[in-house]
């Protein structure tokens, strides 16, 4: 391996350790002729090999695909070593860009600083009325369908509020219906991903009507933000984008248009795929929804905190991120195995969260884990919904809050009661429950 070393220095020597146990071939072989998920090879790689383990997909790879479950790994990985180990690129790059969750280098570190201020503290109070209107609009359309006994969509309930707030949050203004049927096509392309072919240019093809749809409701909000047209709440993140547009030259309008593309996807996707299989998973576990309102009264510190644990058990089932993918820039020693630079590494924190050596009982949904001092593993790298690490989702507080205050307003009040539920998930860029969510509202 070459590496540049500084005068006087010797290169860094790939060090040696074991090498990383590797899943029979046959074993992989069954696998692809039985059409399983991915998540399933890696289920049984965990299962054989433990926290560390290698398996080779396609035709002969030179290096095997290393998967890595285990906490202190994760943490190396993603915490201790992020420039060892780094994005190459983003599945949703047909559709976000060069926005800041597919940037690298010193690109990803510019954008990433523009943005982080804005969703930590005092930026993070910018958005709590934005918040709480989303909420309560979507509070008073849960109050109708149970008046009429409506049968409505909780999947479809749950993105129409998370794209409201994000919408109301980069712009100033709630979400109109012409906006929302068009931002429809951001789903359709993050349900076409792992469908689309591998080349850049046929991909952008097979889902060009979406991005054009897409292209022209970002077009038309940045220009309406560059004319100076404000919400009621004043300016949001897209004016921010604007703004350094004015000093930093980087910041074409292609580049507003992906960071724009990104923070709806980002901002919307995974908070509403989170709220969906919480209510499927108190659909299963009624009780859990009566102890957190038990906690304690309307707007108290106590029942928030219970809600809360009600999200992060959910994250715990469902992490935002169920798959973390790193390529080695160099040999390294990951938990006493060799890695060979150019190995493609797959942190799987659905994995680790579903570790029985971690969690005691993890098929069971215990929010009382986040509650209880003590019942949840003490390392960092042992629960990770959003990652941990320097490229950690930016969005982490934004998420939880707006989750939270939705279920301040509809778990007291309503409770669905499921047509039908998925059989199973579906594993994109997040794990998503794999069909429709019909549902009418009880008192």
């Amino acid at each position: 391996m070459v590496t540049h070393a500084r005068p006087g220095s010797l290169p860094r020597q790939p060090p040696a350790g074991r090498r990383v146990p590797e899943l029979d071939p046959a074993l992989v072989a069954q696998w692809q002729a039985g059409g399983g998920e991915l998540i399933d090879l890696f289920a049984q790689a965990r299962e054989r090999l433990g926290g560390v383990a290698a398996f080779r997909l396609g035709p002969s790879p030179a290096v095997p695909t290393v998967l890595v479950t285990d906490p202190q790994a994760v943490q190396h990985v993603l915490a201790l070593h992020p420039g060892r180990y780094v994005k190459r690129s983003h599945r949703a790059r047909v559709l976000i860009g060069d926005g800041v969750l597919a940037a690298t280098g010193e690109a990803w570190q510019r954008q990433r600083r523009l943005l982080q201020s804005q969703f930590t503290g005092r930026g993070m109070r910018r958005y709590e009325q934005r918040i709480a209107e989303a909420a309560r609009t979507t509070a008073a359309r849960w109050a109708g369908y149970a008046r009429t006994g409506e049968v409505f969509d909780v999947g479809d309930e749950m993105r129409r509020f998370a794209l409201d707030t994000i919408w109301r949050s980069l712009t100033g203004h709630r979400l109109d219906p012409g906006t929302e049927r068009e931002l429809a096509s951001v789903q359709a392309v993050v349900a076409a991903l792992p469908s689309l072919p591998a080349d850049g240019v046929a991909a952008q093809g097979a889902v060009a009507a979406e991005l054009a749809r897409i292209d022209a409701v970002a077009s038309h909000a940045i220009a309406a933000a560059r004319d100076g047209e404000a919400g009621p709440d004043g300016p949001g993140l897209l004016h921010v984008l604007l703004e350094a547009a004015g000093t930093r030259p980087e910041y074409t309008d292609r580049l507003i248009r992906d960071e724009l593309v990104t923070l709806l996807v980002a901002g919307h996707e995974t908070t509403a795929t989170t709220l969906t299989w919480l209510y499927l998973l108190l659909d299963r576990n009624p009780q859990a929804r009566e102890q957190a309102l038990a906690a304690g009264a309307e707007g108290s510190a106590q029942r928030r905190q219970a809600v809360q644990a009600l999200v992060h058990e959910t994250l715990r089932f469902y992490p935002s991120a169920w798959i973390l993918p790193r390529c080695a820039t160099e040999g390294d020693i990951l938990a006493g195995y060799e890695v060979e630079a150019g190995t493609d590494v797959l942190v799987c924190p659905y994995l680790t969260h579903r570790d029985p050596g971690l969690w005691e009982d993890p098929g069971r949904f215990d929010p009382g884990r986040f509650t209880t001092p003590g019942r949840r593993p003490a390392h960092p790298g042992s629960y990770l919904p959003f990652g941990i690490g320097p490229r950690a989702c930016l969005g982490l507080q934004f998420a939880l809050r707006e989750s939270t205050v939705l279920l301040e307003h509809l778990l007291p009040a309503h409770t669905p009661r499921f047509r039908s539920t998925p059989a199973k998930a579906a594993y994109s860029i997040t794990v998503r429950p794999d069909g429709p969510t019909p549902a009418t509202l009880g008192p």
